[in-house]
């Protein structure tokens, strides 16, 4: 008897420790995986913040590495067809090194009409704000009523941006891109600047620069110095003054020195425009339709031009430039002939 009750004795220990060492039931697991699951929603939505606002997503989708986006600032003249937007759009299609550009480019529109032509025409466009799309909207030749409230509103969202914490290359929609421009770009540099003439020096404030190509990481040095060039508009005497005219009253103006802002001014030899051309096809990245006045001008010349760059593009492939190399340098830029 004593070895039978040791026995059932012995049994019934180790059903306890089977008990304990068999795994959970089948809605216990489920339980658990619910949990899991629940733990990693919370951390995913906290890591991967939702936009909190229409230009904040705008932004995301089209940001590529370490937030960065290209912006170029669009009216209703400059998209419609044929204009200024079409010929932007193709410049980066036939560009050596530059489609893949697009899918980061936002068309920043101050009106209705160019915002339906933008999402018509492209993925990424954002609607600005503004109570004075009559003045914004039309055709604003340098230097009008019209033309100063669109600079100004510009300069105004790239700040936005910079607050927000994106980096920024802006172009102006009458620039074409022949090859990609971040490689001629200063590493370590908070603000970068085209040039209408280029003294040599890159880091020369003596250089007369053009805003309509500008390169900038976000950070407090270049969000204070927007503060600083926005927030100086009206602070000089005289006609009122278009953001590069204030731009090279300021840039030697002690906040400047004091913020610590690092800044270089880029050559026209690879970033060029109407004002100074670039006279070598061969290196070029962009090229602006600056130093001409008039929408219909604008769009002529820059056809002529980017003519000019396809038939050095199919010359390139039987390897003989030599005549598109020549067209390029004799070309009448809007009626400056490169010398």
């Amino acid at each position: 008897m004593k070895n039978t009750s040791s026995e059932l004795s012995s049994c019934s220990n180790d059903d306890r420790d089977r008990d304990i060492t068999k795994s959970p039931s089948n809605g216990s697991q489920r339980d658990v995986m619910t949990l899991v699951l629940l733990f990693t929603t919370v951390t995913i939505s906290c890591i991967v913040r939702e936009p909190a606002s229409e230009l904040e997503r705008v932004l995301m989708n089209a940001a590529m590495e370490y937030k960065t986006v290209i912006i170029t600032a669009l009216n209703e003249p400059w998209v419609a067809p044929n204009s200024i937007f079409d010929l932007f759009l193709e410049s980066f299609h036939i560009g050596i090194g530059t489609e893949k550009y697009l899918k980061h480019v936002i068309g920043v529109c101050v009106d209705n009409k160019a915002y339906e032509r933008c999402l018509h025409l492209h993925p990424h466009c954002y609607l600005i704000n503004a109570t004075d799309y009559d003045q914004l909207s039309g055709p604003n030749n340098y230097m009008t009523p019209g033309y100063l409230k669109l600079v100004w509103r510009r300069m105004e969202f790239l700040r936005e941006v910079l607050a927000l914490g994106y980096n920024f290359l802006f172009t102006d929609a009458d620039i074409l891109w022949f090859r990609d421009p971040f490689p001629r770009f200063f590493p370590e540099v908070d603000f970068q600047i085209a040039c209408d003439h280029y003294n040599g020096n890159s880091s020369s404030k003596s250089n007369w620069v053009n805003s309509g190509f500008t390169y900038v990481k976000a950070n407090n040095k270049t969000i204070k110095f927007y503060e600083f060039w926005c927030g100086s508009r009206y602070r000089f005497p005289g006609r009122r003054k278009h953001d590069q005219e204030v731009f090279n009253l300021i840039k030697r103006d002690p906040f400047v020195d004091q913020i610590g802002i690092k800044m270089r001014f880029l050559d026209t030899l690879h970033i060029g425009t109407f004002c100074e051309p670039s006279k070598e096809v061969n290196v070029v990245s962009t090229m602006h339709a600056d130093c001409c006045r008039g929408l219909n001008n604008k769009v002529s010349y820059l056809n002529d031009i980017l003519r000019d760059w396809k038939q050095y593009l199919s010359e390139s492939f039987i390897g003989n430039t030599e005549k598109a190399e020549a067209r390029w340098r004799r070309r009448h830029r809007c009626g400056r002939r490169v010398m």
